[in-house]
C-alpha cells in the first residue's frame, strides 16, 4: 500500500514572525500518537501558545501546541495540549542549546505541515526577540510597500 501523500501547511505561527527576528530555522520530526496525526490531517492543530525548550537530558519538546482530540478516536485518544518530543540530530540540538544561552536568544515554532512523504514536521527557528520599535518600523515598511504597490497600479491602470 502506497503511502498517503500529505497535504501541506497545517498550522502556522505568524505572531512569532512579528514578534522575533528569525536567525536559523530547522526541520523538526515530530514523535506523535495514531490519533494526534489523524486530527492534524484534518487540520486542526493551533501554535500560538506554542514553544519549544531543551531539557538536561538533551532532548527537545514543543510545548503548549493545541492539536484537539481527534472526534472519532475512543477512550484512548491523546491529550490535547501535552509535551511532543522533537526529533533533530544531537549536533543540532547541542548547537541550538548553546546559541539559546546568550541573551534574548529563543527558539520559537513556525509552522506545522507534512512533507512529501507524508511524515509531519514541525519548522522551528533560533530568534531573537524585536524592541518595540523595530515591531513599529516594519509595520511601517510593511504599509509603505503596500502603499507604493497600489500608486503602481493605479498608474498603470491610467495608462492603458
Amino acid at each position: 500500500m502506497a503511502k498517503q501523500q500529505g497535504t501541506g501547511l497545517i498550522a502556522q505561527n505568524r505572531r512569532a514572525r512579528h514578534d522575533y527576528i528569525i536567525e536559523d530555522t530547522y526541520e523538526a520530526g515530530m514523535a506523535l500518537t495514531g490519533t494526534e496525526v489523524k486530527s492534524l490531517r484534518e487540520g486542526r492543530a493551533s501554535l500560538s501558545e506554542a514553544f519549544v525548550s531543551i531539557d538536561r537530558r538533551g532532548e527537545i519538546w514543543l510545548e503548549g501546541a493545541n492539536i484537539p482530540e481527534y472526534l472519532n478516536g475512543t477512550w484512548n485518544n491523546h491529550a490535547p495540549k501535552r509535551k511532543r518530543k522533537l526529533l533533530l540530530h544531537a549536533a543540532q540540538i547541542a548547537k541550538l542549546a548553546r546559541q539559546t544561552e546568550a541573551k534574548g536568544y529563543t527558539i520559537v515554532p513556525l509552522s506545522l505541515y507534512f512533507n512529501k512523504d507524508g511524515r509531519a514536521k514541525a519548522e522551528i527557528a533560533l530568534a531573537r526577540g524585536k524592541r518595540e520599535f523595530d515591531k513599529r518600523q516594519a509595520l511601517r515598511e510593511e504599509q509603505d510597500k503596500r502603499e507604493a504597490l497600489r500608486v503602481m497600479r493605479y498608474r498603470n491602470m491610467r495608462s492603458r
